[in-house]
């Protein structure tokens, strides 16, 4: 049976915007060549951290949220993670069906601000 998962990873602020795209390729490479099914691949932007990690201020935030049936592939994908220099941190969450209807409705932009 498929478990969902949403993997956050902040993107070191120094690299150039072609740094960062190539970032996320490799790691959708990752998710693709194990044949995980994508649900949403969303670029964050970039933003101010509440604390400083490696001495940078800010990063660029990227989103993974997928399925899969391998908890391994969860694990292999954290090591990468983990061993990439450009990648300043990371965190993967397992999904609860709550947490995927929200998803959903986020996607249809059911919580963007309306602006007056």
């Amino acid at each position: 049976m498929n478990k969902n998962y949403e993997t956050v990873f902040i993107i070191n602020p120094v690299l150039s915007d072609k740094q960062v795209e190539d970032t996320v390729k490799k790691y959708k490479k990752v998710l693709d060549k194990n044949k995980v099914k994508v649900v949403c691949d969303e670029s964050l932007g970039f933003k101010e951290l509440t604390y400083s990690i490696n001495n940078k201020n800010s990063g660029f935030f990227h989103l993974f949220q997928y399925e899969t049936e391998k908890l391994d592939f969860v694990k292999n994908l954290e090591t990468e993670l983990k061993r990439d220099r450009s990648v300043l941190r990371y965190l993967t969450v397992s999904l609860c069906k709550d947490a995927l209807e929200y998803n959903a409705r986020r996607a249809k932009g059911e919580f963007k601000k309306k602006k007056k």
